[in-house]
């Protein structure tokens, strides 16, 4: 019983996009969420929870067949009341340990709060997450470190010193000597030391025969410089942590402060996806909930954590050898990184607690490094534009150059930065989770398995695929083989994208996002479903439809977005944009046509829309390196101009407009060059098909037919 690709279906609640069973027969059966990939449907009582994500399609492994005995198919229940899902989950709504999970339990131990799947049985409502340390085919996080060259000026520095032996006829203590020779040697005019040191250093200078290496922290010009660290004799390597706390990803990069390499890279999902899969229902459960802010918070630092001791191993390093530490974020995932109550940020005038740097000790959030390891937060730009857009506009430079510089951070929370060295503006869209594949019926996460390309032949209607995994066309030779590990489980991201862009360019759908019924005569790819229609784009087990409402999910996630990048527009007095980049990890695997074609961004010159990766990450590792970046980011905050979109008279018209495929009333030449654009038609929501008026070409040609009428 389902959701995905049932036939009778409701929404869950006002404004979801996704469909769930809601039939009588089962409309009293308890409600299942599956977390992250955020699948979900009613099950009778009594449902082992390992059938209920197998009937979702939610990865959960089992090997020993459901006989509770290779323990992989371990669940957990989030405890809570899930507002924006009507769903309040608790451990009295799954069956308590049978035989089987306590004979496991004894002989094989399991984690706390950890059930077996396969043992434990739906009684009620329920938000189920799968642990990612079961997961084989999870998520693919993507954010590796790009190769530019940081010029190195870190906060820290390693200074190595000999210092002279205490003498009867000088009584001058230990410390000061040590203080003395730095101050003489290494031209530090006020030095202090974390108090941390003072009974140890007696003991690491006899170590070092009186030789030592002193971690010496200077920020800002006017700080005083102190020694957070010091070991016997010579110590000619230390490292940094570069972090980039996505509301689905979190990236992190071990980094050389003395050489800038990358050691090491890693990410993972971000915890609190379980939580809410957007920011907003995020902070709905921190309101509702008296222990919310804290639950995200540890869950978030404890992802961090994991992951340091990941880089830590890719890196062969010690902990005790990280000294430094830079982490960005959205304003929300800053705040719960830090401890505080997001709540705020929930209504106008979406109020930060912090907007500026943040300098503290790394062990003042509990994070485990070397005892005087610093963290830096980059600052951020306002209440929903936050650190991770300050650490983008670092790496990319738009106040640095000439030319009008468009940066977009697609996420469930896009940020769009632009400007150059005369005026930045910036602003948020709220494009929610529908780019992840959260709203699409055949939606997904990017992991493998999952369609990542798509073309359709404009004659037949027949389409062919890429998955994440194998290099092949659906349509060659080898792919069945090439795919037989993990399958064909859904689309991601930036095949969803594609799809509908493909369905646009084949005349699918029309330029208003209708799908075209009549074309069901002609392939039956094009489908009827209810009172609309649907494409097939995969046959077979799992059925991978788009459906009308999945097109409506995108048409109202880049409409939000580019209604967001037209108000942008407006503030800098500019009808264009001289370059586009796509930042994030999402963004590195858009096809820049594809998301032209959709309407995602403004018209530009293809071969000037780029890709920059995890420019978040960058910018993190550029403060990271040099303490002047840190200088020049708090200098450059303080200037850009933040757009509130959400009191912006304009936005709803942009918005309107921007749910055409790729625009109402914007022309688009640069892109009718590249791509041959599909004649204009109407399609009514019956999926009817009619002639339509010539594309509207500009906003003046607009106003004057308005004027007329």
């Amino acid at each position: 019983m389902a959701d995905a690709g049932a036939a009778a279906v409701k929404p869950a609640w006002p404004g979801d996009k996704r469909a769930i069973v809601n039939s009588p027969a089962n409309i009293t059966d308890p409600l299942v969420l599956f977390m992250p990939s955020g699948k979900r449907g009613r099950f009778p009582v009594g449902t082992p929870v390992l059938d209920a994500a197998r009937q979702l399609g939610v990865y959960v492994e089992s090997v020993c067949g459901g006989r509770a005995t290779c323990g992989r198919c371990q669940i957990e229940v989030q405890e809570g009341n899930f507002a924006k899902h009507k769903i309040v989950s608790s451990n009295d709504h799954i069956s308590p340990k049978g035989a089987k999970e306590e004979r496991y339990e004894r002989v094989r131990g399991l984690p706390e709060r950890r059930r077996l799947s396969c043992s434990a049985q739906i009684l009620g409502d329920l938000v189920i997450d799968v642990p990612q340390d079961t997961v084989i085919n999870a998520q693919t996080i993507r954010k590796d470190a790009d190769t530019r060259v940081i010029a190195r000026d870190a906060a820290i520095r390693m200074c190595y010193v000999e210092i002279e032996e205490p003498d009867m006829h000088k009584p001058l203590g230990d410390l000061d000597r040590l203080k003395i020779a730095l101050m003489k040697d290494w031209g530090f005019k006020n030095l202090e030391f974390d108090f941390y040191l003072m009974p140890q250093v007696q003991g690491i200078l006899r170590k070092g025969n009186w030789t030592a290496t002193a971690a010496i922290h200077k920020d800002a010009e006017s700080d005083i410089a102190r020694v957070i660290a010091l070991w016997p004799g010579l110590k000619n390597e230390a490292y940094g942590l570069a972090c980039d706390i996505g509301s689905t990803t979190i990236a992190m990069h071990l980094v050389s402060l003395l050489s800038g390499r990358v050691a090491a890279s890693s990410g993972t999902s971000n915890p609190q996806i379980r939580f809410g899969e957007d920011l907003m229902s995020r902070v709905s459960y921190v309101m509702m909930n008296p222990d919310g802010r804290e639950g995200m918070t540890v869950a978030v630092r404890e992802a961090i954590s994991g992951l340091v001791d990941k880089v830590c191993a890719e890196g062969n390093v010690q902990r005790n050898d990280i000294l430094d530490s830079v982490f960005v974020g959205n304003p929300i995932m800053h705040h719960l990184f830090l401890g505080i109550d997001p709540t705020e940020l929930g209504g106008a005038p979406f109020a930060l607690a912090v907007s500026g740097a943040v300098r503290i000790k790394a062990s003042d959030i509990g994070l485990k490094l070397n005892q005087g390891a610093r963290l830096y937060m980059l600052p951020c730009i306002a209440g929903h534009v936050g650190a991770d857009a300050a650490a983008v506009t670092l790496s990319e430079g738009p106040h640095r150059q000439d030319e009008m510089m468009l940066i977009v951070d697609v996420g469930t929370n896009a940020e769009i930065v632009l400007g150059n060295r005369t005026r930045v503006v910036a602003a948020s869209s709220p494009t929610g989770p529908a780019f992840e594949g959260a709203e699409i019926s055949g939606g997904q996460r990017a992991a493998p398995g999952a369609i990542e390309r798509v073309r359709i032949d404009p004659d037949t209607l027949e389409p062919k695929y890429r998955v994440i995994g194998s290099e092949l066309w659906s349509d060659e030779p080898g792919f069945l083989d090439s795919v037989q590990a993990t399958g064909v489980t859904g689309i991601c991201g930036s095949g969803i994208i594609e799809i509908v862009a493909e369905m646009y360019l084949a005349g699918i759908i029309s330029e208003d996002g209708v799908v075209d019924g009549s074309l069901a005569a002609r392939s039956p790819r094009v489908t009827a479903n209810g009172r609309t229609f649907s494409y097939v784009l995969k046959e077979g087990e799992p059925k991978i439809t788009i459906t009308q409402t999945d097109v409506r999910a995108i048409q109202l996630a880049k409409a939000a977005l580019y209604a967001g990048t037209k108000l942008l527009m407006e503030k800098q007095n500019t009808e264009h944009v001289d370059r586009i980049h796509f930042a994030g990890a999402f963004g590195s695997f858009i096809d820049p046509k594809y998301a032209m074609v959709l309407g995602l961004i403004p018209d530009c010159d293809l071969d000037k829309v780029s890709a920059v990766g995890n420019a978040a990450g960058a910018g993190a590792r550029m403060a990271l390196l040099n303490r002047g970046y840190r200088r020049e980011i708090e200098v450059t905050v303080s200037h850009i101009e933040k757009i509130e979109t959400a009191l912006e008279p304009k936005f709803q018209e942009h918005f309107v407009y921007a749910m055409a495929l790729p625009n109402k009333v914007d022309p688009f030449p640069k892109l009718s060059a590249a791509v041959k654009l599909p004649p204009r038609k109407t399609v009514s929501e019956d999926g009817v098909a009619g002639d339509a008026a010539p594309r509207r070409r500009s906003r003046e040609g607009h106003a004057a037919r308005r004027s007329r009428e």
